[in-house]
């Protein structure tokens, strides 16, 4: 059986993954010129609030089938919250100030996310199950869908393409791209800078809420340290294909993923290599890739789409 095909189909799934979580740090860049490194615990807190909706909301034995539409809005709307709290107390009182100071206090936040889920969830201590899909899996092919991925395979096109309206057709997303452009005079022409910063935050933590569920689906647990390294993979994501660039967020995560399955699954099979091509090397390749993006071409794939207003 060749493998490749379902190692391409592996990587697709966990890049698209990556890529919708990397949209909300690029979005945020793209607007305030701030990378949110809490924005791995906005994912996480949608994973929980997703949890929360079918524990505590939904009656007992309800099928999934029924329950992810709620668990899905439910964890949006934690994500949302969560985020447009977090612009308003902690990043915009220092949104003049010097670029370490919300950098550090991103640092602080992701910490006190994970101390609060952790504290809401006692047992989090240990990694929580999470509801899945009854059916499955189904096979094309050489290929084997888990059930947890359908929802992800559908997920991230309809993500995308919901995005892209948003922000080249509707009033508030051309705001968006004004803003991103040069905010003084976005103002100077009527555009509310400060709902549009809110709406970019919000919209973010949504989308990485739509990861957070598509990672419970496909992993069968979460728990509250679940944001830090996939976080980080997705920032990668984001520099991959361009910070700054909605649509190089999603590229560079799918790059980023398939690159990290193909290394994972192929490297052991070069001699001398076995101990490189281990699971647990998994992570080490995305910021390989990460690193040589910044060497040879520090404005990814598909370059800035904002100017540098340092």
């Amino acid at each position: 059986m060749n493998e490749l095909p379902q190692q391409l189909v592996n990587g697709l799934l966990l890049g698209s993954m990556y890529g919708l979580v990397a949209i909300g740090y690029t979005m945020v860049y793209g607007i305030v010129q701030l990378i949110n490194f809490a924005h791995g615990e906005i994912f996480m807190t949608g994973a929980f609030g997703a949890l929360s909706v079918y524990l505590w909301v939904l009656p007992n034995g309800t099928t999934m089938w029924i329950a992810l539409p709620l668990m899905l809005i439910g964890a949006m709307l934690v994500a949302s919250l969560v985020a447009v709290g977090a612009e308003r107390f902690a990043y915009r009182p220092l949104r003049g100030a010097p670029r370490l100071a919300p950098l550090i206090t991103a640092i602080g936040l992701s910490l006190a996310l994970q101390q609060a889920v952790w504290a809401w969830y006692p047992e989090a201590t240990s990694a929580r199950t999470f509801p899945q899909i009854e059916g499955g899996p189904f096979h094309i092919g050489d290929v084997t869908i888990q059930t947890g991925d359908v929802f992800l395979l559908a997920a991230a096109p309809i993500s995308m393409g919901v995005l892209a309206y948003f922000v080249m057709k509707t009033r508030t997303g051309r705001g968006m791209q004004a803003t991103a452009q040069d905010p003084d005079t976005a103002k100077l022409m009527g555009v509310n800078t400060d709902r549009i910063i809110v709406v970019a935050f919000a919209l973010g933590a949504a989308f990485a809420a739509v990861g957070g569920v598509a990672y419970g689906l496909k992993y069968g647990q979460i728990d509250y340290r679940m944001g830090f390294i996939l976080g980080l993979k997705a920032f990668t994501a984001a520099v991959l294909g361009g910070i700054g660039n909605i649509y190089g967020a999603m590229i560079g995560g799918v790059v980023l993923g398939i690159a990290e399955t193909l290394a994972t699954a192929y490297i052991a099979d070069i001699p001398g290599m076995d101990q490189f091509g281990s699971q647990s090397w998994a992570d080490v390749w995305a910021f390989v890739l990460l690193i040589l993006v910044l060497l040879f071409r520090p404005q990814g794939l598909l370059g800035e789409r904002v100017a540098d207003r340092a």
